[in-house]
């Protein structure tokens, strides 16, 4: 399994994600990927392995492995819904908070109805996320529901039925919503990765096409942006308590 042997492994969250076939050894096998946030700000990647997007073991051998070598569990986890993923944290890691990423799920929603309304439920959906607060983004989500519940229930369910995982983003910084929302920071990344592999057109055994996309990405990694606000996550990984956005004070404890 390549990894980043220099790492640190204090995350403050981390973003999951698989990413392109590469002539690997299953059929419908793909690359894991585990990215990290440590408490100085600084996106990092935690490791790869070739694996089956929806099978629990194979996030779980991944999350199992990142423990072993010192991980501990993240503050929250990006990703898409890919419930393989979801189930192996729960094993693995059940501390960690869920953020189900919305650029996935604005498409998921979109795709299951006619094309005549995607436009109106796009804006609609932007609406939730995009809130200054908890309240709104939830009044908004009711919003959604009366405007397309009755006709499309299915397609208003992927929201409702994980209305959670998808504002879980508002119990951290504000300076940190704008990372924590998607999984951008390895779409971004593994992109060039996309058309890398695509020139070379495969790498041969899947071990080599497994290093070579380590050696992409971790070449990548020096220019990763820092998150915003770098001084609060450390606060995030202590403990501090986020509403809406905003540090919560802790009352002094006053002396007996």
């Amino acid at each position: 399994m390549p990894r980043n042997a220099s790492r640190t492994t204090r995350t403050a969250f981390a973003n999951c994600l698989p990413c392109p076939k590469i002539r690997l050894g299953q059929a419908r096998s793909c690359v894991l990927v585990l990215m990290g946030v440590r408490t100085d700000g600084r996106k990092e990647l935690i490791a790869l392995a070739e694996g089956l997007r929806e099978s629990t073991k194979s996030w779980a051998d991944l999350l199992c492995d990142c423990r072993r070598r010192g991980t501990r569990a993240p503050e929250l986890v990006v990703g898409d819904g890919a419930m393989g993923l979801w189930r192996a944290l729960t094993e693995v890691f059940p501390q960690a908070r869920h953020q189900r990423c919305w650029v996935h799920k604005t498409r998921n929603v979109v795709n299951a109805l006619p094309k005549s309304s995607q436009p109106g439920a796009k804006k609609a959906v932007q609406e939730i996320y995009n809130a200054e607060d908890r309240d709104h983004a939830e009044k908004a989500v009711k919003d959604f529901d009366r405007a397309y519940g009755a006709k499309w229930p299915k397609a208003v369910k992927k929201v409702t039925d994980e209305t959670d995982e998808l504002l879980a983003f508002y119990d951290f910084p504000a300076e940190h919503w704008v990372h924590l929302r998607t999984t951008n920071p390895i779409e971004s990344t593994f992109s060039t990765v996309k058309l890398r592999t695509r020139v070379t057109r495969g790498a041969g055994s899947p071990a080599a096409a497994l290093a070579m996309v380590f050696k992409l990405a971790e070449s990548a990694q020096a220019r990763w942006r820092a998150i915003t606000a770098p001084h609060l996550v450390g606060l995030v990984r202590n403990g501090a308590t986020f509403h809406n956005g905003y540090l919560v004070e802790r009352p002094e404890v006053s002396a007996a």
